[in-house]
């Protein structure tokens, strides 16, 4: 039985996006890192990208559902989680991560930060 758990993920996906709350968030947008990490029982080692999840397909759908503007981070996430799980249904975690680069509000901060994190039932 083959107990080898596989990883494979993008990590620090820099974008810049029209997502937030405030209409004015929505018009002068601000930069995000998204960070995508999909873990699974490895479907074999034939050296076929068919047998595991390509990051290309995962730096697509980042790409696509950033230009998607949302009020809520969480709802990019949703999506991004749901796009991955249709495309790899055998995915058993998916973790992402979203980070909006200096939010607009008072105080220096860095980055606000949002994480979905998706389990398949056992």
């Amino acid at each position: 039985m083959n107990h080898i758990k596989q990883t494979v993920a993008l990590k620090d996906v820099k974008c810049f996006a029209l997502h937030g709350f405030y209409p004015e968030e929505q018009l002068i947008g601000n930069h995000f890192i998204v960070d995508l990490e999909t873990e699974f029982l490895p479907l074999g080692f034939d050296d076929e990208l068919n047998q595991t999840v390509n990051y290309e397909d995962l730096n697509s759908i980042i790409l696509e559902e950033m230009k998607n503007t949302q009020k809520l981070l969480e709802t990019v996430l949703n999506n991004i989680i749901t796009k991955v799980i249709k495309l790899y249904p055998f995915v058993e975690t998916v973790n992402v991560s979203i980070k909006k680069l200096n939010p607009p509000m008072p105080g220096q901060i860095g980055h606000s930060f949002v994480k979905l994190s998706y389990t398949t039932a056992k």
